[in-house]
């Protein structure tokens, strides 16, 4: 007899794995099944985000700023380094250390909350008995029953037609975060999240990088100002970007990588690089789910059709995170998860998408939530903005570090804060307080009203609501 449960995941990223937690903490018998493996073949728990994306890069991010800061920075504060030099292995070591640690949490999180787990893929063979038949494919092959079914199997990145992944000179996300030396020069066809912050790590541990972006403007999906301060201050650090452009033919070889490409003034262009990173998003993964089996539907992208509450056109057949329409953000997996368990056991679940922070972690950070200036022009919707630059900030400066801005936008009539963009020092950690103002649906006086410590740099978020109704302390 196949194995019974309440609840069955297909996926360990930061949505499975979540919605697997919470799906146990409110009794239901749960199953996850993860197919993820690392260097010796163990499971490696956590998805994309944990083993190629937002963890590993985090790290890298973290240590080439150290490397950057000790190069070229600690002079300032009177610190003196002679003799520095890069141990790009070591870096790389901790980098998956860091991510084993996160692993290994996850199995911790399962065994504490009962969650069963199963290593392998996990694939759709049939309805049965009110429920759904799972075929396990592992070290062996099994089958599980489960009532209900959240698909949660993520996103791969997106490759150029006629340049596939070779992540030895192509590089997704995946070969960007084990590039074996620092490459003289690097390209980058896209300037999304991963390529940005990808061009930033090898930047600062010595590369040569030059992006590639079709857009003719930088950062088209954020809010316009935030952008060109954002654009000055990478142009600044010697990244070379290069808007408006149509790639053409990419050829790799023994030496590298050829790109062909047109500019933005129509003349035809052709770089060589040692090493390429494609940064041009990403697609929906319903590789081997085998949805057919059981008649889930898909859009034209690949992605699984849901509703508002993450319901597929199956009963009890529930997806949620990368698979599904919305943003790509591993948060917006995780909100989905716990909204997607708490459904089930009848209860509310709540995912507000006006509210899910967006983040840049390269430097300077960017971050974002709700609504930008372009869209509210847009829309037709009177606003009020008020800004507040860094170098006004006293924390800033002691830092080090004065780029950049806090932007606010209230409506005109209400005072409600509709958007905040923020370019400069933490940034990703600066949105919280902004993301929780506006899903209590505050206003900028609120903001204003309120006490912030000083010296801090969350005082630029205060005086960015002042500057709303034009009377900052500090600019």
């Amino acid at each position: 007899m196949s194995k019974q449960f309440d609840v069955i995941v297909i996926g360990g990223g930061p949505g499975g794995y979540i919605a697997a937690i919470r799906a146990a903490q409110l009794g239901f018998n749960t199953a996850c099944i993860d197919e993820w493996k690392n260097a010796k073949g163990g499971p490696a728990l956590g998805g994309t985000c944990t083993n190629t994306g937002c963890i590993p890069s985090k790290a890298l991010l973290q240590s080439s700023e150290n490397f950057d800061q000790a190069g070229h920075h600690f002079a300032d504060h009177g610190i003196k380094v002679e003799g520095l030099s890069l141990d790009l292995a070591k870096m790389i070591a901790r980098k998956d250390a860091v991510v084993k640690q996160n692993n290994d949490g996850i199995v911790y999180l399962f065994k504490k909350n009962k969650v069963t787990f199963f290593h392998g893929r996990g694939s759709f063979a049939a309805a049965k008995d009110g429920g759904y038949e799972i075929k396990v494919v592992g070290a062996a092959e099994e089958t599980i029953l489960g009532k209900h079914i959240i698909v949660a199997t993520g996103s791969s990145a997106r490759a150029l037609s006629g340049a596939p992944f070779d992540e030895e000179n192509i590089l997704s996300n995946d070969g960007a975060l084990r590039i074996g030396a620092v490459p003289k020069k690097l390209g980058l066809i896209g300037s999304g999240v991963i390529g940005l912050e990808m061009g930033s790590v090898w930047r600062r541990l010595g590369s040569e990088v030059t992006v590639l972006e079709g857009l003719p403007v930088f950062l088209g999906a954020i809010d316009q100002q935030i952008a060109k301060e954002a654009y000055k201050a990478f142009v600044k650090q010697g990244l070379k970007i290069e808007l408006g452009v149509q790639v053409g033919e990419i050829k790799s070889g023994k030496k590298g990588v050829s790109v062909a490409y047109t500019d933005a003034k129509g003349a035809a262009q052709t770089l060589e690089f040692d090493k390429l990173i494609v940064s041009i998003g990403r697609v929906a993964n319903t590789i081997g789910l085998a949805p057919e089996a059981v008649g889930l539907a898909l859009d034209e992208r690949g992605a699984i059709v849901v509703d508002g509450d993450c319901k597929t056109n199956l009963t009890n057949v529930w997806a949620i995170g990368d698979v599904v329409r919305g943003p790509m953000l591993a948060h917006k997996a995780e909100e989905e998860g716990v909204a997607v368990a708490e459904r089930i056991a009848g209860q509310h679940g709540h995912v507000n998408f006006n509210t899910i922070p967006w983040v840049i972690y390269t430097n300077p950070e960017i971050a974002w939530v709700g609504q930008t200036e372009e869209q509210l022009k847009a829309a037709g919707r009177a606003y009020k903005a008020g800004v507040f630059p860094f170098m006004a900030n006293g924390r800033a400066r002691a830092l080090g570090d004065t780029t950049g801005m806090v932007k606010m936008l209230a409506d005109a009539a209400t005072d409600e804060i509709l958007g905040v963009h923020i370019v400069g020092p933490m940034a990703s950690e600066l949105i919280a307080e902004c993301v929780m103002a506006m899903e209590f649906r505050a206003s900028s006086e609120d903001i204003a009203r309120i006490c912030h410590a000083h010296p801090t740099l969350s005082e630029s978020t205060k005086e960015a609501a002042l500057a709303v109704d034009k009377r900052t302390l500090n600019f």
